[in-house]
């Protein structure tokens, strides 16, 4: 019998730094999605502070336990709900972090890993990049990898979330048409990029833009839904909107089967030689424990 389940992708703009204007938007897109049925609903990167909100990180960053945040993850319910924001941990480090909320406590967070710090990018100068990729169990099935962004456009990001058991991949994003260059198509890049992600790893992917205009960028929307073949199943506008889609397990089983890209990625080899590498690049011992 099949495992469903069923997701929403909610694009919508955000006010720059206003936390509290950002949560009223965030509980009316949940009030949708609860209308809707859903199992689990993906906000954009940086939904609760826009993005810019690493510019004003003293004054819009949040801890984790932050009673917003709980706020939220009480009006979520039994539907998991990933929002993003700007994280103070610990020692007053600040990180862009998009977090799972459930049953009215944070049950997974990523940290940002891949700064981008190119064209109109310069995410780097305002927080600290994320050391971790992990994935969180939805249930037995379902297990989600959540990577942020420019994390994607890593490619060993995305199989290192694949290799941890992902079985369905969230990424938050906030893409701007300017962002990296008038030569470079952002809206079609990534539209290639997820469904190539979810063909090779034969695994759903929840990928959700923001809209409107922040200060010199225009945010083109285009938020999808893909199918463990590469298949899109439900694609946004460029305005605010909530797409939806049931996705099924068995699909994931028979895709997998198919096209063995987890199973055959020879974990051993991979380690062996990037420490081959790190060493021949003189990098230390002790760093490359650290980093692998």
């Amino acid at each position: 019998m099949a495992n469903l389940l069923k997701v929403g992708a909610a694009q919508f703009a955000s006010e720059i730094g206003d936390v509290d204007a950002n949560i009223d938007r965030h509980l009316q897109w949940i009030t949708r999605g609860h209308e809707a049925g859903l199992d689990l609903l993906v906000l954009p990167e940086l939904s609760l502070t826009g993005h810019h909100g690493g510019e004003c990180a003293l004054s819009c960053g949040m801890k984790r336990g932050d009673a917003r945040l709980t706020r939220i993850a009480e009006a979520a319910g039994e539907m998991a709900v990933v929002v993003s924001f700007i994280e103070e941990g610990p020692a007053a480090q600040f990180y862009n972090t998009s977090a799972i909320l459930q049953n009215g406590r944070l049950v997974h967070l990523h940290r940002k890993v891949n700064l981008p710090t190119y064209g109109k990018l310069e995410e780097g100068k305002h927080v600290a990049a994320g050391r971790f990729v992990e994935t969180h169990a939805m249930d037995e099935d379902w297990r989600a990898g959540l990577l942020i962004c420019a994390d994607a456009w890593n490619p060993a990001l995305t199989h290192l979330a694949f290799l941890h058991g992902a079985t369905l991949l969230i990424v938050p994003v906030s893409s701007g048409v300017e962002a990296v260059g008038a030569d470079f198509d952002n809206p079609a890049g990534w539209a290639l990029t997820v469904r190539f992600y979810a063909m090779m790893y034969g695994a759903p992917v929840i990928m959700v833009n923001r809209t409107g205009t922040e200060k010199d960028l225009t945010f083109w929307g285009g938020s999808r839904i893909i199918d463990p073949f590469g298949r899109e199943l439900a694609v946004a506008g460029q305005g605010d909107e909530l797409i939806t889609a049931e996705l099924e397990y068995d699909q994931v089983r028979k895709a997998r089967y198919l096209l063995p890209t987890v199973r055959d990625s020879n974990i051993s080899l991979v380690h062996r030689e990037t420490a081959r590498l790190l060493e021949n690049l003189g990098v230390p011992e002790l760093v490359r424990q650290d980093n692998t």
